[in-house]
């Protein structure tokens, strides 16, 4: 079974965004009340940046703690997804834009779409960037922009990188010129960074670009010929940050860089968390924004982070 067949729901959709929308309003989220910060004011704005014609906030909320993608271990998934209940998630997006994060990266999943339904329906003028590609398992993209309306449609780091090493890169510009021709912006995600720099050489259309601070796709034989050894699960190198803002300072389109916080593995202090932070802002252009997966079980995160994007993430 495929992680994207792991994590979605089995119940039919139209039935199951019936259910959502009922429950949610039942237990009151729809009402205001979100995780870890009830009743609390809604804080100030964070930067923004521009994709297009769109203003975002520099940081946007991450998926993968939402779907249950640990990077790290199987029980840290389903901790994850036992966590992120569908009401949950929309309550964790409430959270996020009484903190002045106005855009959400999401997968398309039962769960994602119907938490865009649910805030959509509160009134919530949270804007979506959907991570996405022309799999066989993946759903369509018409049935994806007429289901979500998200404002670009990125094409997905691990396909992509897949796809270049395979001699298949063609399949990944084409993707950008049907997503132009859907009439949304068009994005292409990457972990290794050889894959921005030549994009952005070779002059293609898209509007911006996902850049992970990690190369957590490095292939085998790649760290056998580089270390000479291979690491067990994804590589994370210390270096791998600077290799991809080097490469995102010099691209003229805007990145979103993600992953700054290597999948949870710098977050065993605040002072590591800030000084992630504090390094992304700092090495990616003004142009350039975040996107931070968080994982409120514990204490308020999107709190957190917010105010550290208020901190580096100003811009002038």
């Amino acid at each position: 079974m495929s992680r994207d067949q792991q994590t979605r729901e089995q119940t039919p959709r139209r039935d199951f965004l019936k259910t959502v929308s009922a429950a949610a309003a039942t237990s009151g989220l729809l009402a205001g009340s979100v995780a870890g910060a009830e009743n609390e004011p809604t804080a100030s704005p964070l930067p923004e940046i521009s994709l297009g014609p769109h203003r975002i906030s520099r940081m946007v909320a991450g998926w993968n703690p939402v779907g249950g993608h640990s990077h790290t271990t199987l029980n840290m998934a389903r901790l994850m997804r036992e966590y992120f209940t569908t009401e949950q998630t929309v309550a964790f997006l409430q959270n996020c834009e009484a903190q002045g994060i106005n855009t959400w990266q999401y997968d398309y999943t039962d769960k994602g779409v119907a938490a865009i339904k649910a805030m959509r329906e509160a009134g919530s003028k949270m804007k979506y960037i959907c991570l996405h590609a022309e799999r066989s398992m993946d759903t369509p993209m018409k049935e994806v922009v007429d289901q979500t309306g998200p404002i670009a449609l990125v094409h997905h780091g691990g396909v992509t990188d897949a796809l270049f090493r395979a001699g298949k890169s063609q399949q990944v510009h084409d993707y950008v010129k049907k997503v132009h021709d859907m009439g949304v912006l068009a994005g292409v995600s990457a972990h290794n960074p050889d894959n921005i720099k030549r994009i952005a050489d070779e002059g293609w259309e898209n509007d911006l670009f996902m850049t992970c601070f990690y190369y957590v796709t490095r292939p085998r034989e790649e760290q056998q010929e580089q270390l000479g050894k291979v690491v067990v699960g994804e590589p994370f190198f210390q270096s791998d940050p600077d290799d991809m803002t080097k490469v995102a300072k010099q691209v003229e389109k805007p990145c979103l860089g993600f992953k700054i916080l290597a999948a949870g593995r710098a977050c065993w202090s605040s002072y590591s968390v800030e000084k992630a932070f504090r390094f992304a802002f700092e090495n990616l252009k003004p142009i350039d924004g975040l996107v931070v997966g968080m994982f409120p079980k514990y204490f308020d995160e999107v709190k957190a982070n917010a105010e550290y994007a208020r901190k580096y993430g100003a811009i002038g």
